[in-house]
């Protein structure tokens, strides 16, 4: 085939001006030959050496899972187009119908997805005191502990014993750079870490509470992952630190329950101090019941507050919403 032949020291140069030229042949590996680089080409290209050769082709790797598992055509339409990554963990949403093909789709997003050493199922909702779900083994290893990065922050975890998402990372990013240096903050529901870690960039101290043992056991593995030594980890209720400390920002990543807790965020936040309030709504009203509530809790302590911004995070369910309130309280 056609190929365009340079010195090996303008090889680079060159192969990016043949891909600016759209003649570049894709599907085929350049070749050497002694002090040369021969690059196959599509065609005639002025400007250059023009020689004949044979070429080795490259072997095309599928970049979706769905290009290569095996399954019957008539529950092929079910797949799902895209699953979480938490580090080297791989945790997919199948219905019923592909349950029996669980082995054969993750064997798939292994082969494709090289870094991937674990594929789980979800097998439930999400639920219980430390929010956490039940996973099927479908294929790789059995281990549900991981290493995952995010937001230049490494946060090591188990996803069988606590709740994490990697969905939330813009959401965690979008804090961060409304944080102001020197602030006080309070995590309310801080899990592992994601929020705590990386507002401590920032923050003067952060009080990172959660009820499930294993989330600060890993969040105080986390500290010291991430050399942060302004983190105060909290095993415990909420209820119990709430009030007995002043923070310039709270955080209150509990979308199901968070506004059982409003209470206990408007009187941990100094005056003028922000709340970061998630919930879920639906597609029709996403806000307003979330908002009425953030009222009368205010009304009752005789606080004031506005409305900075709102959010729809993320889709939760069908025509449901992760959505994000952020309100100033005045007091």
């Amino acid at each position: 085939m056609l190929a365009v032949r340079v010195s090996k020291q303008e090889a680079e140069k060159i192969r990016r001006r043949l891909i600016e030229l759209g003649v570049l042949s894709r599907g085929y590996a350049p070749k050497r030959e002694g002090e040369f680089v021969l690059f196959p080409v599509t065609g005639s290209v002025g400007g250059f050496e023009l020689v004949e050769a044979d070429f080795e082709r490259l072997e095309r790797r599928p970049h979706n899972y769905r290009e290569i598992v095996e399954i019957p055509d008539e529950v092929r339409g079910l797949l799902p187009s895209s699953f979480d990554i938490i580090g080297w963990v791989a945790i997919i949403e199948l219905p019923g119908e592909l349950m029996p093909h669980g082995k054969a789709i993750g064997e798939a997003i292994l082969r494709v997805h090289r870094h991937i050493k674990a594929v789980f199922a979800k097998g439930g909702k999400v639920s219980g005191e430390y929010r956490v779900r039940e996973l099927i083994h479908l294929a790789g290893e059995r281990r549900t502990e991981t290493l995952h990065r995010e937001n230049g922050v490494r946060l090591k975890l188990d996803v069988a014993k606590v709740y994490f998402s990697p969905r939330l990372a813009t959401e965690r990013m979008r804090v961060f750079e409304k944080t102001q240096p020197g602030e006080v903050i309070f995590d309310m529901f801080a899990g592992v870490g994601p929020y705590s870690i990386l507002l401590a960039k920032k923050a003067k101290l952060v009080f990172a509470v959660d009820l499930n043992p294993w989330a600060i056991r890993y969040l105080e593995e986390n500290i010291r992952l991430n050399k942060t030594s302004n983190v105060i980890p909290i095993l415990g209720d909420v209820k119990n630190v709430a009030g007995k400390l002043e923070a310039d920002r709270v955080i209150m990543n509990l979308p199901k329950f968070a506004d059982r807790f409003l209470r206990e965020a408007m009187l941990s936040v100094r005056k003028g101090g922000v709340v970061h309030y998630y919930g879920f709504g639906p597609e029709e009203n996403l806000f307003s019941e979330h908002e009425a509530k953030i009222k009368a809790i205010a009304k009752e302590l005789g606080f004031t507050f506005e409305i900075l911004e709102r959010r729809k995070v993320r889709p939760y369910a069908p025509r449901q919403f992760n959505i994000a309130i952020d309100f100033r309280v005045l007091k």
